[in-house]
């Protein structure tokens, strides 16, 4: 019945404009201090500037305790502002103090932490929440993964229902699919595992889960001092996330936090918004724009870097790379689509709202292997490296071949044990040998623990529900919130617009590599 009722809806509704839904509405957006966050917001800022306004959830730190100093100092002045600061100045000093609204709280507290009288004042303000707060670790120690991406979406459902159960659009990841493999659609996601029983309202129970795992903390906790326990927390996790069906702690947390919603906002629209790893930006605020290292840089790196010639991996295999500013018009897309709907369907309807699930990928549209992905890279160095002097520190030498994970673990042990007996035997006649190559074998190892899920795929993600929003949206404002990833020229993409972007934004100028004095230098500069 209720599809039959959303199908007839989307037949009338020829073209749902994004800034008429958002006109004059309050939105309330968590995890604006990550990279996703400011994409977001700069996008409302330039082109949704009739906005009611936006409201920023943020948790004061050590050097900036008010959320309103991280603003400022980690927010405003990033690099993602840059060409409207440059463009317009005045409008963007006038936009941030009269539409952004800077909130000192912490998604993991109940009422965030607040007051009383400011929560009272933010649920009787705010129309529309978009939750992108996660703990993006994949090696989080489990408590803290737990807390940040599953048991905080209480929070947010709480806040819904006292606000008059406004909508939630909640940030997640197609990586909530866990191990399972082909072809993976945009619906509620069954666990390789089997093992999590599910209920025939829609969600899969977690709540005995969730006390099993908080009991095996406890035991931890109770067993461990301080300088163990953090790793022994971190085992836990992703021990667990393997048992159950998934590859880390980050996935496995991320996909409870969807169940959780999916129940406690049953008579609530929800829209899940799936990114699949999020790189540079395709097209605005600038082409390139990027904050820090992410999961498809740990190829890329490891050949600028010429740590290691090989690296675990399927070349045949197709990486999912998605552009930011195409998830950030996905989000906002799914919140003008909830506005929408709210204002002209569900109000005073009795029946329940819809639970959506858009994915934003390129797998399933326009694939890319892993090995035209590493071509491109090489390509460009071997034409252009001198541009990127923060990326390149020269001209590769060697090329870059992906093997098997279990290959990989055998060639790299095989390096590393003559290595570890040369430095001990070093350290027995006084001399603390630095060798280099162990530090690279090691640190190739340590991101194959962490990344070769991700350069091994076994599945695709597919995404014909979010395109179909994309076609709902009326055609003059579909050019202004671009989804789709058959925009990609992959060559282009990869050479000339995240490459330096990359050097540009996400690297530092390069240190000196320097070696350790020996033992007797050391002596002999104390005397």
């Amino acid at each position: 019945m209720v599809a039959n009722k959303l199908s007839v809806k989307a037949l009338k509704n020829t073209g749902i404009s994004v800034i008429n839904a958002l006109k004059g509405k309050h939105v309330l957006v968590t995890g604006t201090t990550g990279f996703v966050g400011k994409v977001i917001i700069e996008k409302l800022m330039r082109d949704v500037p009739e906005i009611g306004g936006i409201h920023l959830l943020i948790r004061g730190n050590s050097k900036y305790p008010t959320a309103q100093g991280r603003f400022k100092h980690e927010i405003a002045s990033a690099s993602v502002f840059e060409k409207m600061n440059a463009d317009d100045p005045e409008a963007f000093q006038r936009f941030c103090d009269q539409n952004i609204h800077c909130i000192t709280g912490e998604i993991t507290e109940r009422h965030f932490g607040l007051n009383t009288a400011e929560f009272n004042l933010l649920i009787n303000k705010v129309d529309v929440v978009v939750n992108s707060a996660a703990s993006v670790n994949f090696r989080e120690p489990l408590d803290q993964a737990l807390s940040i991406n599953a048991l905080s979406l209480y929070n947010i459902a709480e806040f819904s229902r006292l606000a008059g159960r406004i909508p939630v659009l909640q940030v997640s990841t197609c990586y909530v699919n866990g191990f399972n493999q082909g072809d993976l659609a945009e619906e509620n996601v069954e666990p390789a595992s089997g093992l999590i029983p599910y209920d025939h309202r829609g969600y899969y129970r977690v709540e005995g889960l969730i006390e099993e795992l908080q009991d095996k903390v406890a035991a931890l906790k109770s067993s461990y001092t301080e300088g163990v326990l953090q790793e022994k927390l971190i085992d836990l996790g992703i021990a667990e996330a393997n048992r159950l069906g998934w590859n880390d702690t980050y996935t496995f947390t991320k996909w409870m936090g969807e169940q959780i919603l999916r129940k406690t906002l049953q008579e609530t629209a929800l829209t899940l918004l799936r990114p699949a790893i999020v790189e540079s930006t395709l097209i605005g605020p600038v082409p390139g724009w990027i904050e820090g290292v992410k999961v498809a840089d740990a190829i890329l790196m490891a050949y600028a870097r010429e740590k290691v010639t090989f690296f675990p991996g399927d070349p045949n295999g197709i990486i999912d790379i998605i552009p930011a500013d195409l998830v950030a018009n996905s989000i906002i897309l799914g919140v003008a689509e909830l506005l929408d709907q709210t204002d002209t369907t569900f109000l005073g309807n009795s029946v329940n709202p819809p639970h959506r699930v858009y994915q934003c990928c390129s797998s399933g549209t326009n694939p890319v292997t892993i090995d035209e992905m590493i071509k491109l890279v090489q390509q460009e160095a071997d034409e252009n490296y001198q541009q990127y002097k923060k990326l390149f520190y020269r001209k590769p030498k060697r090329p870059f071949v992906m093997v098997s994970k279990h290959l990989f673990l055998g060639m790299m042990n095989t390096i590393k044990l003559p290595l570890m007996m040369l430095n001990k035997v070093g350290k027995w006649f006084g001399q603390d040998i630095h060798v280099k190559t162990l530090d690279n074998v090691e640190t190739a190892m340590n991101l194959s623990t962490v990344f070769s899920f991700y350069s091994e795929p076994k599945y695709r993600f597919h995404n014909p529900q979010l395109i179909a929003l994309s076609q709902r949206i009326n055609e003059t404002e579909r050019s202004i919130f671009p989804v789709d990833a058959r925009l990609i020229d992959w060559a282009r993409y990869i050479r000339k617009i995240h490459i330096p972007g990359l050097n540009r934004y996400a690297l530092k100028e390069r240190k000196p590599y320097k070696r350790k004095p020996a033992v007797e230098d050391k002596k002999s500069k104390a005397a």
